[in-house]
């Protein structure tokens, strides 16, 4: 069995692996037993303020979706890459802040300049039938770790 021990990354490693953005995991915390809503995502990252953003399509068929991203739930983000070199992952947890264009101040327009959400066609409807909405994630925690030896 082969040694995979991990290490933390520092910050500019871990930000260096977020790039300006890239897809992940998005997991919205349910109450009792059920198990998380999790769904593939596309991210932004600003690494001046620390911030994730992500872009949420909303079609005419997806209610619970739109219920889930309207609470105040803790969320969960991971991201993750494997190379010749070794794996690499960075987990992000906290709450969502929905981004309005009424609540666009000059800080948040300023880092949305910054980052590059992919654009990633996984919709079940015509993306012109889907409503867009942002959100930014100021993380209460972020943790990197590295296949112990990897090389960015």
């Amino acid at each position: 069995m082969a040694d995979v021990r991990s290490v933390r990354m520092s910050e500019d490693e871990r930000s260096e692996f977020l790039g300006r953005g890239g897809t992940g995991i998005i997991s919205f915390d349910t109450p009792g037993d059920d198990p998380p809503y999790s769904r593939p995502v596309s991210y932004g990252y600003d690494a001046e303020t620390g911030n994730f953003y992500f872009r949420f399509a909303v079609g005419p068929d997806d209610a619970g979706k739109a219920d889930i991203v309207d609470e105040d739930r803790v969320i969960s983000f991971v991201t993750h890459d494997q190379t010749d070199s070794g794996w690499r992952s960075v987990i992000a947890t906290g709450r969502l802040e929905e981004i309005t264009k009424s609540a666009l101040d000059p800080s948040v327009a300023e880092a949305m300049e910054r980052i590059t959400i992919p654009f990633v066609d996984v919709y079940d409807s015509h993306p012109l039938t889907l409503d867009f909405r942002f959100f930014r994630l100021t993380p209460d925690e972020v943790t990197g770790k590295q296949e112990a030896g990897a090389s960015n």
